[in-house]
C-alpha cells in the first residue's frame, strides 16, 4: 500500500488533484474536465501496472464472511467500513487490467454521447436548456432589467433599504424570465451598483444583495439547474429504487413502493417555486432589517417622480385590491356551488377498468415483510381486504365498449348536471373585468363611460351564457351569441389598455409578466412539459425584444401585437373546436374554425419571422445566437467531459468505494447531511455544472435509494448548488460582479458583503430541512 492508503483512495485523490489542477490551469472548464479524466486515468493505470496501487478487498471466500452471510446479513451491505475486521485480500485496482477498463470506458462514452447528446430519451429535455438560455439572453439584450430596476426603485426607494429591496425584487423577476446568473449579476451590477453607491449605500450591502439576488435564477423556475439536475434525478431515482426493491426481495419498484418510481422536470419546477420565493423573501427581509439597524449604510431614497397620475389611498384600495378580490372571490364561490364549471359533454366510449388494490399482495415472504415494514401493517391488511373484495366480485372488471344508446344517456346526464356558466367563458370575462378595474384605478380622473360599456358587456355575456347557451350548443353558435357582449367588453378593454399603457409600472412589468405566466403556467399547471414551454418562451422573448426595438426606433410595433393576438386566437380555436384532420363528418363551422386557426397560425409565424428580422437588422439577433451557442456548447461539452471523468472513477472502483462508505452509516439523515456538507464545500471551488455531472452521479444511487421524497432531495441539492455561485474564493457571481464594479469597490467589499447571504442560504436550507412540505405541497396540489 502506497503511503498507507488503499489503492482506490489514492486513485480518488489523483482524480480530484487532476480535476482541481485542470480547473485552476486557466483552460476552459469544459475541456479541463475531460483532460483531467484522461490524465488521471493514465497516472492510475501506470501506478497500477507498476504494482504500486493495491486495493484491500473483503475475502468473500473466508469462513468469517460466509458465517456473516449465513447469519442473515445481505452481501450488498457488507463493506470494509461496516465490518473492518473481516479478512481481506490484496488485488489491483483494475481487476481485469487497465486495457479492459479503457475499452469499456471508450465504448460507454460513445454510447452515452449518443444517448445524452445526439439522440435518446433525455435529448428532448436537454433541448429546453438551449431554448431557456436563448430566452434569457434575448430578454437581457432587450434592456428589460434597465426598465425594471428604474421602476422598482421608484416603488421601493422611499422605504428603509428600498434600493436593496428593489434589487431583490428585480432579481427574482429576472430569475423567472431569464434564469441566467451571469447576465443578471452583470446587468444589475452595471445599472444598480453605481446608483446605490451614489445614494450612500455601503459597498458591502450593495454588492452582497446584487450577487445574491442574481443567483435566484438557479432555483426559481424556469431554472437551467433544475432542468439539468432533473434529467439526472429521474434516472438516478428510478434505478436506485429498482435496486432497493430487489434488495428488499421484490421484483420491481412498483410492487415494493406501490407507486411508479418517477420524477419529472415539470414536477421539480413545481417543487422549486416556493423555495425560490422563500429565498427571495429572506434576502429582502435581511436588506430591510439591515437598513433599520444601519440607516446610514442603507438609507431611504426619494427617486424622481413617476409620470403616472397620482391616486388616493381609497381609490387605490378600491380598484387595485377591493374589486379584483371581489371578482376572483366571486368566481371561486360560484365555482364551489357549481354555477361556474365545466360544460364538456365528452364521455368515454368504454367503461372504466376496475380499480385494483392499493398494493400488490401476491409476493414472496421476504417482499411481504419488507412491504409491511415500509407501508405498515394497516396498509397491508387494507390491500389484502381490497384484493379479497375484487376476487369475490369476479376479478378486476375489464373495460367494455358502450353502445350508442348508453353513450347518449351518459351525455344527457352530463348535460343535466353541467354548470350554467362555462369555466372558459368565466375566465375570459374575469380577465377582462380585472383589466377594466385596474384601468379605472390607474386613471380615475378619466371618463368612466367606455369602462362601463365594457362592464355591461361582461354582465350581458354572462347572462347570455346562462339563459341562451346550453352545453350542447355548438361552439360556432355560442360565438355568434356572445359576439355583441364580447364586442362591448373588448371596446371597454381597448380604452383600458390605452390607460394602462400610460402607467409606468404596468407598462414595464406587464409584458415580461405575461411571458413568465405563459411559460411557467404551462409547466406548473401540467399542461405541457418544459421543452414546448421553453420554445414558447424563446419565441415570446424574441417578439418582446423586437417590439421594444421598434418602440426605441419610434416605429410601429402593431405587426407584433397582431401576431400575439393571432397566437391567442389559434389557442382559442384549438380549445373550442375539434381541429383534428382525421375525423369524419366535419361541419361547416369546424371548417371555418380550421381556416381561421390556420390563418392565425400563419400570421403568428410571420410575426415571429418579422421579429427575427427586426432583431437581425438591429444587430441584436446575431450576438444572441452566438451567446446561446456558446453557453449551450459549454453545457454539453461539460456533460461529455464529466461523463468521461465519471467513467474513470467507476473503472477503478472509486464510485463503489464512496457508495460503500455512505451506506455504512445507519441513519439516512446522517448520510444526506454528509452529502450536503460535501456539496457545500465543493461549491467553494467547483461550478454547479461540475458538481451536477461529476458528484451527483456518484452519490445519487445512495441518496435517491432511500425513503426521502426525490423532489425534496433534488430541490435541497439545487439550493445547495446555488451557494456555489456565492461562496468565496471561486464564486462565479463574485467574479461577474468584480468585473463590472467601480474601482472604489474592492474584492474585500464583495466577499464581506456576500458572507451574510451565504448564511441566509444555509438558513434557507435549514428551513427546507425541517419543513419539507414547503417543497412538496405545490406538486401535491397541482396535477401532472
Amino acid at each position: 500500500m502506497l503511503f498507507g492508503l488503499d489503492g482506490v483512495e489514492i486513485g480518488l485523490i489523483i482524480v480530484f488533484l487532476c480535476l482541481f489542477g485542470g480547473i485552476l490551469s486557466g483552460f476552459p472548464v469544459a475541456f479541463a474536465i475531460a483532460g483531467a479524466g484522461m490524465l488521471s486515468f493514465g497516472i492510475i493505470a501506470a501506478l497500477d501496472d507498476a504494482g504500486l496501487l493495491v486495493h484491500q478487498a473483503i475475502d468473500t471466500g473466508s469462513q468469517a464472511y460466509n458465517a456473516l452471510i449465513a447469519s442473515g446479513v445481505k452481501s450488498e451491505t457488507v463493506s470494509v467500513f461496516r465490518y473492518p475486521d473481516l479478512p481481506r485480500i490484496a488485488q489491483p485496482v483494475f481487476v481485469q487490467g487497465w486495457e479492459v477498463a479503457l475499452d469499456r470506458n471508450i465504448s460507454f462514452i460513445v454510447n452515452r454521447m449518443n444517448e445524452r447528446v445526439l439522440a435518446g430519451q433525455s435529448i428532448e429535455t436537454l433541448l429546453a436548456v438551449l431554448m431557456f438560455v436563448m430566452m434569457g439572453i434575448t430578454l437581457e439584450r432587450s434592456r428589460i432589467a434597465n426598465d425594471l430596476l428604474t421602476t422598482m426603485a421608484r416603488v421601493f426607494g422611499p422605504l428603509p433599504g428600498g434600493l436593496a429591496v428593489s434589487v431583490v425584487v428585480v432579481g427574482a423577476f429576472l430569475a423567472a424570465s431569464t434564469g441566467i446568473v451571469g447576465a443578471t449579476v452583470v446587468t444589475m451590477g452595471l445599472l444598480s451598483l453605481p446608483t446605490m453607491l451614489r445614494n450612500h449605500y455601503s459597498p458591502e450591502i450593495a454588492t452582497g444583495v446584487i450577487a445574491a439576488s442574481g443567483t435566484l435564477g438557479q432555483i426559481i423556475p424556469p431554472s437551467i439547474v433544475i432542468v439539468l439536475l432533473g434529467t439526472l434525478a429521474g434516472d438516478l431515482y428510478s434505478a436506485a429504487q429498482e435496486t432497493r426493491a430487489v434488495e428488499a426481495g421484490c421484483t420491481d419498484a412498483l410492487t415494493y413502493l406501490g407507486t411508479p418510481a418517477v420524477v419529472s422536470v415539470g414536477t421539480l419546477f413545481q417543487a422549486a417555486l416556493l423555495p425560490g420565493i422563500l429565498l427571495a423573501l429572506l434576502y429582502a427581509g435581511y436588506a430591510f432589517c439591515y437598513a433599520l439597524l444601519n440607516p446610514s449604510k442603507a438609507p431611504s431614497v426619494q427617486m424622481s417622480e413617476s409620470l403616472s397620475e397620482p391616486v388616493t389611498r381609497g381609490e387605490a384600495f378600491t380598484w387595485f385590491a377591493g374589486v379584483p378580490v371581489l371578482l376572483i372571490g366571486g368566481m371561486l364561490l360560484l365555482n364551489s356551488v357549481n354555477i361556474i364549471g365545466s360544460q364538456s359533454l365528452i364521455v368515454d366510449s368504454f367503461t372504466d377498468a376496475g380499480q385494483t388494490a392499493s398494493l400488490r399482495t401476491n409476493v414472496g415472504a421476504e417482499c411481504k415483510q419488507s412491504m409491511i415494514e415500509l407501508h405498515g401493517q394497516e396498509a397491508w391488511d387494507e390491500a389484502i381486504a381490497e384484493n379479497e373484495a375484487i376476487k369475490e366480485a369476479g376479478g378486476v372488471a375489464e373495460s367494455v365498449k358502450l353502445s350508442p344508446e348508453e353513450i347518449a344517456e351518459l351525455v344527457a346526464q352530463k348535460e343535466a348536471a353541467a354548470a350554467p356558466i362555462g369555466t372558459g367563458v368565466a375566465i375570459i370575462f374575469l380577465l377582462l373585468g380585472l383589466i377594466l378595474a385596474v384601468a379605472r384605478g390607474v386613471k380615475p380622473s378619466a371618463t368612466p363611460a367606455p369602462l362601463l360599456i365594457g362592464a355591461l358587456g361582461i354582465v350581458l355575456g354572462l347572462l347570455v351564457d346562462i339563459l341562451l347557451i346550453a352545453p350542447s350548443t355548438s361552439s360556432g353558435l355560442s360565438l355568434i351569441m356572445l359576439a355583441i357582449p364580447l364586442a362591448m367588453a373588448l371596446y371597454g378593454c381597448s380604452h383600458a389598455a390605452g390607460r394602462l399603457a400610460e402607467n409606468e409600472l404596468i407598462r414595464v412589468v406587464f409584458p415580461p409578466l405575461v411571458l413568465i405566466i405563459a411559460v411557467l403556467g404551462s409547466i406548473l399547471g401540467g399542461i405541457t412539459n418544459p421543452t414546448p414551454a421553453a420554445a414558447l418562451g424563446a419565441g415570446g422573448a424574441i417578439m418582446l425584444a423586437a417590439y421594444r426595438k421598434l418602440r426605441d426606433e419610434e416605429r410601429s410595433g402593431k405587426v407584433i401585437i397582431y401576431a400575439t393576438f393571432a397566437i391567442i386566437i389559434t389557442i382559442l380555436m384549438g380549445i373550442n373546436f375539434d381541429l383534428r384532420i382525421n375525423i369524419e363528418g366535419v361541419g361547416l363551422e369546424t371548417w371555418i374554425a380550421f381556416f381561421v386557426a390556420k390563418a392565425a397560425y400563419l400570421f403568428a409565424l410571420f410575426g415571429l419571422l418579422f421579429s427575427c428580422w427586426v432583431l437581425y437588422a438591429g444587430g441584436v439577433l446575431s450576438p444572441v445566437v452566438r451567446e446561446t451557442a456558446k453557453v449551450t456548447s459549454m453545457v454539453f461539452t461539460i456533460l461529455i467531459g464529466s461523463q468521461l471523468l465519471n467513467l474513470v472513477v467507476i473503472s477503478f472502483g472509486g464510485e463503489h468505494y464512496i457508495q460503500q462508505f455512505l451506506k455504512s452509516f445507519d441513519s439516512e439523515f446522517k448520510v444526506f447531511l454528509i452529502v450536503m456538507i460535501v456539496l457545500f464545500v465543493l461549491g467553494f471551488v467547483l461550478d454547479f455544472l461540475e458538481i451536477i455531472y461529476i458528484v451527483i452521479p456518484i452519490v445519487g444511487p445512495v441518496i435517491y435509494g432511500g425513503t426521502f421524497d426525490p423532489k425534496w432531495v433534488t430541490i435541497m441539492i439545487a439550493v445547495n448548488l446555488q451557494t456555489s455561485f456565492l461562496t468565496p474564493p471561486f464564486g462565479f457571481a463574485l467574479f461577474y460582479l468584480r468585473g463590472v464594479a467601480p474601482k472604489e469597490v474592492t474584492t474585500g467589499h464583495i466577499y464581506r458583503g456576500v458572507f451574510p447571504f451565504v448564511l441566509i442560504q444555509v438558513l434557507g436550507l435549514a428551513i427546507l430541512w425541517f419543513f419539507p412540505a414547503i417543497v412538496t405541497i405545490v406538486p401535491s396540489l397541482i396535477p401532472n
